[in-house]
């Protein structure tokens, strides 16, 4: 069972975090779903872009907030990247095809899971971002947990 407790005190700090994830799936063939929690603005799309550093070096990532998805392609396997940020229900996730994507062969990475709780899959990594600091508006703490 994969559990990591990382303190970060920049964005470039959040996206070494993620890329440290990246690397961690590869070598420990952890799940290819990972779920994403946290406020606005804590740094979830940095994450993912440090994620998608190692597996898309040349993807150009950004939050999907208004395509809901974006899709990065890597040389061995595709990132899908949710932000589900406005999804309010079931009929929401099949008009953008989110089942489609999951039986795909690639990587999903899904921001503001805490909208779609009953629509993760049982096995995948959930990743928590809080603030953890009033004095540094830039700390972090990222839990990572590989959930089965």
């Amino acid at each position: 069972m994969y559990r990591k407790l990382i303190h970060t005190r920049s964005t470039a700090e959040t996206e070494a975090a993620g890329a440290d994830l990246a690397a961690e799936m590869q070598r420990r063939g952890l799940p290819p779903y990972v779920a994403l929690y946290g406020d606005l603005g804590v740094g979830k799309t940095a994450f993912v872009r440090g994620f998608a550093s190692l597996i898309a070096p040349a993807a150009p990532v950004r939050s999907p907030t208004f395509a809901l998805v974006n899709e990065y392609r890597g040389t061995d396997t595709r990132l899908f990247h949710f932000d589900m940020y406005r999804i309010t229900g079931e009929d929401d996730l099949y008009s953008i095809g989110y089942d489609d994507y999951l039986a795909n062969d690639g990587i999903c990475l899904v921001e503001w899971s805490e909208n779609i709780p009953n629509d993760i899959p049982p096995r995948h990594v959930r990743v928590e971002i809080v603030k953890d600091s009033d004095a540094d508006p830039d700390s972090r703490l990222i839990t990572i947990e590989e959930r089965k």
